[in-house]
């Protein structure tokens, strides 16, 4: 079974449209066009990182909402719906082909390692390619909650307020998001780490 890739444009567009916000509305409160917006809605585009976080920051939802919930082909006990009837994997036990995948702009994945309902954590699997950044405009992002991450092969340097840091595999980071950052791969090979990301509740 080959992890499967959540329609996140789809997603953006039903909670846009549930909260009355239009896409000009949308493009004007986090800086972009609204010819992006529009692209990103009908998947012909991928956003970047910093772009995803300030449009689920904007219409107040958590990245994890975005992750579409499937069950997997074959039955798993520890499920349970969550109140928006969506049903959440509870584990314990994610395997590789059973991943949700989010495939942003400039080179950047993130692979769902788990989660638990009513809960607004990103555990991810995060891989940078050769030149793959968080923020294709150079520009730092910033967030809600609270970042760790831990470097298990290739590089990556994060810019973090006014410092930069190489990180080389083994290396781990943790910091509040609302510092601004932004991740780049400069190096040959893909960079490959562990990431969980305590988001602030919308609620």
């Amino acid at each position: 079974m080959s992890p499967t890739a959540p329609r996140i444009g789809e997603r953006l567009r039903e909670e846009r449209i549930r909260r009355g916000v239009t896409v000009r509305g949308l493009a004007r409160e986090i800086g972009v066009s609204a010819s992006l917006i529009s692209q990103i809605e009908t998947e012909k585009s991928s956003p970047s990182v910093s772009t995803l976080y300030a449009i689920t920051t904007a219409l107040g939802i958590s990245i994890e909402e975005l992750f579409n919930g499937r069950e997997p082909a074959r039955p798993v006990e520890a499920t349970r719906p969550d109140p928006g009837g969506i049903h959440r994997r509870i584990g314990p036990v994610v395997r590789p082909g059973e991943r949700e995948v989010l495939t942003l702009e400039s080179g950047v994945t993130w692979e769902l390692l788990g989660r638990l309902p009513g809960t607004h954590v990103d555990f991810l699997l995060i891989t940078y390619q050769p030149g793959g950044t968080s923020s294709s405009s150079g520009l730092l992002m910033r967030h809600s909650g609270t970042e760790y991450g831990h470097v298990l092969s290739g590089e990556l340097v994060l810019t973090l307020g006014f410092e930069r840091h190489r990180l080389t595999p083994g290396d781990s980071v943790s910091f509040e998001s609302t510092t601004p950052h932004r991740y780049h791969n400069d190096g040959p090979v893909p960079a490959v780490g562990v990431w969980f990301v305590l988001e602030r509740s919308a609620d």
